[in-house]
């Protein structure tokens, strides 16, 4: 991958989606279009005034429901292109199940290493994120982009050119926001400016009742 940035600045503002039932029980979510919990909504709705004060020339989104219901209650809903390498993991014959219950089946069993028998393996996935950030390394400005826990972690590690196997070492919470840049003092030098950044609920939400 080249680090050489566009003409322009670019921004890469990294959304992962809200909670959903898979999220909370820990089950891997890849092709399943499970939807956002009611709590997942709220958080959707909360990232709405902090993305608003950023202005965004590109905003892409994952195929997947819980992505674009997610970008859509953020307010960019109407603005959104359908990107499909935004996707989450393909976890194969691995998908809807618990890391502890593959490792009993494959003790050591971790997916930035091996990957899952009949979804992606970890150099697909990497294949798939090159391909992306040269595609975002192309454009300028604020570029938005609602996706998935793991796919945004593996978008990272290689944005600084680092093995996707280190994405483990990133944690990332529904609904969050992180940032992909370059280092203004450094031309050239990616970096993620900022991560993990999830915004404050409302307490008077009007969706607040639906999770009473």
């Amino acid at each position: 991958m080249t680090n050489t940035p566009p003409p322009c600045a670019l921004r890469v503002y990294l959304v992962r989606h809200g909670e959903t039932a898979w999220s909370l029980t820990g089950q891997h979510t890849g092709k399943t279009d499970i939807t956002l919990t009611p709590r997942g909504e709220r958080q959707a709705l909360a990232l709405a005034p902090v993305l608003r004060t950023v202005g965004f020339d590109h905003v892409l989104t994952s195929p997947a429901l819980r992505a674009r219901r997610t970008c859509e209650l953020a307010g960019f809903g109407g603005r959104a292109v359908i990107d499909t390498s935004l996707a989450e993991w393909d976890y194969g014959d691995y998908e809807g199940k618990r890391s502890d219950g593959i490792r009993r089946l494959q003790p050591g069993w971790s997916v930035w290493r091996d990957g899952c028998p009949g979804g992606e393996s970890a150099s697909q996935v990497t294949g798939r994120a090159d391909r992306l950030i040269a595609s975002l390394r192309a454009l300028s400005g604020n570029v938005l982009v609602f996706s998935h826990g793991q796919f945004n972690c593996s978008l990272a590690v290689r944005w600084i050119g680092l093995a996707i196997a280190e994405g483990q070492h990133l944690q990332i919470d529904p609904a969050s926001v992180s940032v992909l840049a370059f280092n203004p003092a450094h031309p050239g030098m990616p970096v993620i400016a900022q991560w993990n950044n999830v915004p404050s609920m409302r307490p008077d939400s009007d969706l607040l009742a639906k999770d009473n």
